[in-house]
């Protein structure tokens, strides 16, 4: 295995496997921690397996362009912005669970509410319907297209959610972790709001007193690339955090959640 050495925004190193083209080859765990090997089936294990773009790839934009800050993350997930900004935090999950759930066939599942409290599902895009704003928070639903299932029609239907899904939709149609135990890969934090924001667990890690460190990954405003975060904040596990649902408040690499608010799926 080749390691790197790569460096964060404060010049400290992050051990990484250069040639790992997913998170639980490319990052390591922090000294005297291993990665914890998620159920095999499970949104966990999918996400720790999760393709990435090759090492030292920058963030980018909607528009194929680099922002600014590039030196808060250690890696990029191999997923398309698309070419609008609709892309954001709180979607970043939302394609994530989608992309789970529609490589594993679990089309029934693959639904989302709006902000608004609609829900709108695969089943119902690829049968052609869509919806139609008439207000501010009011939707319709029309029949105005014939059936498609194919991939690219997915990813047009996710487009549909993130323009009227957001932080305070995924806060109200997820459930709150109330012990740190029940912490897994594929939850988050999330404020609720506009703006809010929202990152998502995309891979743990223990050591041998069972203390459990975590990978946090997120999209961000304007959309762009869903990236793994550093820790500047601790140099003894970074990238990795640590996460306690009684903790007042948490503090990531780019974002202060005021509330350590840890939601989990329901299904």
């Amino acid at each position: 295995m080749t390691v790197f050495y790569g460096c964060s925004d404060n010049n400290e190193k992050i051990a990484v496997n250069k040639t790992g083209e997913t998170l639980i080859e490319r990052v390591l765990a922090p000294e005297g921690y291993e990665w914890i090997v998620e159920d095999s089936g499970s949104f966990g294990e999918f996400l720790q397996n999760t393709n990435l773009k090759k090492d030292g790839s920058p963030i980018l934009d909607y528009n194929q362009k680099s922002i600014r800050n590039q030196s808060e993350h250690i890696a990029i997930l191999d997923y398309d912005i698309g070419n609008k900004d609709l892309q954001q935090c709180a979607d970043a999950i939302i394609r994530l669970r989608a992309e789970y759930l529609f490589e594993k066939e679990r089309f029934d599942e693959i639904s989302f509410h709006f902000t608004n409290g609609d829900s709108f599902s695969w089943n119902d895009y690829k049968n052609g319907i869509r919806p139609k704003l008439l207000s501010p928070s009011k939707v319709s639903f029309e029949q105005v297209a014939s059936k498609n299932d194919s991939y690219e029609s997915f990813r047009k239907y996710l487009d549909v959610v993130f323009m009227y899904a957001g932080t305070i939709s995924l806060n109200n149609e997820t459930k709150k972790v109330t012990n740190n135990s029940e912490i897994k890969t594929g939850d988050f934090l999330v404020t609720p709001g506009s703006p809010g924001h929202a990152v998502i667990v995309v891979g743990r890690a223990i050591n041998k007193n069972g203390d459990i460190v975590y990978l946090l990954a997120e999209g961000y405003t304007p959309a762009q690339s869903i990236h793994v975060l550093t820790n500047p904040y601790n140099s003894k596990i970074n990238p990795w955090y640590t996460l306690d649902v009684a903790k007042k408040s948490t503090i990531t690499a780019r974002y202060l959640f005021r509330k350590t608010n840890i939601r989990t799926f329901k299904n």
